[in-house]
């Protein structure tokens, strides 16, 4: 989704369509095609995260880097390189941006939304790679909509195996009983 800043800069188009960007106290509804800051009260992201290229890089690191620290006053920025899965963040500190450390992991801790970010190395959308992905505060991986609707579904799997198990020994047992009384 495209983020336009100002009513100029959408005339010159003059904007700017981060990979992933989020903002605090914004509704779902309604459902929009781009960002329009004017239109939503002047807020910006809180978060955004640009997925690097080698064509992107220099743009991500620079240009995008300077308009969401000085104009749009992003509070955290991050870049991710998956060719190189190398993970980069900034945050907003007097007005720069200063870097944030990577734990031991490399992941970095996200305070706009109390999550850490990081790598997670598995199947998605039927393609194995590394993936960034947000992690808990206690490193549990955040699951996607999908993900968890699956983790669900197999938990229920699980629990009514275990029924049908216990209710088996509990028939098994009454009739051993039934069997000794007669």
């Amino acid at each position: 989704m495209f983020i336009y800043f100002s009513e100029e800069q959408a005339r010159n188009r003059d904007f700017r369509g981060p990979d992933f960007f989020f903002v605090w106290g914004a509704s779902h509804e309604p459902l929009r095609r781009y960002w329009v800051v004017w239109l939503e009260g002047g807020k910006y992201p809180n978060v955004i995260i640009e997925l690097t290229s080698p064509k992107t890089t220099k743009e991500d690191h620079t240009t995008k880097k300077q308009v969401y620290e000085q104009v749009f006053r992003t509070p955290e920025y991050y870049c991710y390189d998956p060719f190189r899965e190398l993970l980069e963040g900034w945050r907003l500190d007097n007005g720069h941006y200063q870097s944030i450390e990577p734990d031991p992991r490399g992941w970095l801790w996200c305070r706009q939304l109390q999550l850490w970010l990081g790598t997670w190395q598995g199947q998605w959308a039927g393609h194995q790679a590394t993936w960034l992905r947000f992690y808990d505060s206690e490193g549990q991986l955040v699951l996607l909509p999908a993900e968890a609707q699956r983790q669900r579904a197999e938990a229920e799997r699980q629990r009514a195996e275990v029924a049908e198990a216990e209710l088996a020994r509990l028939r098994a047992q009454l009739e051993a009983r039934q069997g000794t009384e007669r």
